[in-house]
């Protein structure tokens, strides 16, 4: 079996600090200069099978590093979602997760910031906290930053009740003349959809329905 033949090493005009590497006239992939000056590599090199595995590892992990730099430039993620999604597109995950480890390192992915924004950003669209909860557990960020999270936008003595009365009051309002009973078991569902639930809401409803029509 012949080895193959390194036959250009060129800086990459889209990444500093990294080399595309050609193997028998044919683009191999992009790799780390530093692994290239480690490696001693030069054109003309022949590439045995562990210097083949070490480039095809560092090609990969770049590949699945600027995958997840365009995924950034749309909007922010929780670094468990990321991963899962690089996977998804192909992308090995030893590569995968070499990638979400090297842009943790350089402060591109932070869980506790993003928990923050979610929270922020979605309570203002009427999702409450058990919702916000599900949410981000389902992306993987850990259940001490969501609780921070859910306590910066809502801490003890805040009033919790002002957007799902809000929603309440409307949702009853477009449930007309609905049996109280039943117009309040939706109105119960659709609050929980939302991620309200409790006692507390539980009464907020029972208030609302238990008014009369002309107060809607």
């Amino acid at each position: 079996m012949t080895l193959p033949v390194l036959t250009a090493l060129e800086p990459d005009p889209r990444r500093p600090a990294t080399l595309r590497v050609d193997l028998d006239g044919v683009r191999f992939g992009a790799v780390p200069a530093e692994l290239a000056d480690a490696a001693g590599l030069a054109v003309g090199r022949v590439v045995d099978d562990t210097m083949h595995e070490r480039l095809t590892a560092a090609a990969d992990a770049e590949a699945a590093f600027r995958t997840l730099l365009r995924a950034l430039e749309r909007r922010s993620f929780a670094r468990v979602d990321l991963g899962r999604r690089l996977v998804r597109k192909g992308h090995p995950r030893p590569a995968v997760e070499a990638a979400v480890e090297r842009a943790f390192g350089l402060g591109l992915l932070d869980d506790a910031a993003f928990a923050l924004s979610y929270v922020q950003t979605r309570s203002i669209r009427g999702r409450g906290p058990a919702r916000l909860t599900r949410d981000l557990l389902a992306m993987g960020v850990d259940r001490g930053l969501i609780d921070r999270a859910l306590a910066a936008e809502w801490p003890d003595g805040s009033d919790r009740t002002r957007v799902p009365l809000a929603l309440a009051t409307k949702r009853a309002a477009q449930l007309g003349d609905l049996p109280r009973p039943v117009k309040r078991r939706r109105v119960l569902a659709f609050l929980a959809r939302r991620g309200f639930a409790g006692r507390e809401i539980t009464e907020l409803v029972t208030r609302i329905v238990g008014q009369p029509a002309s107060r809607y």
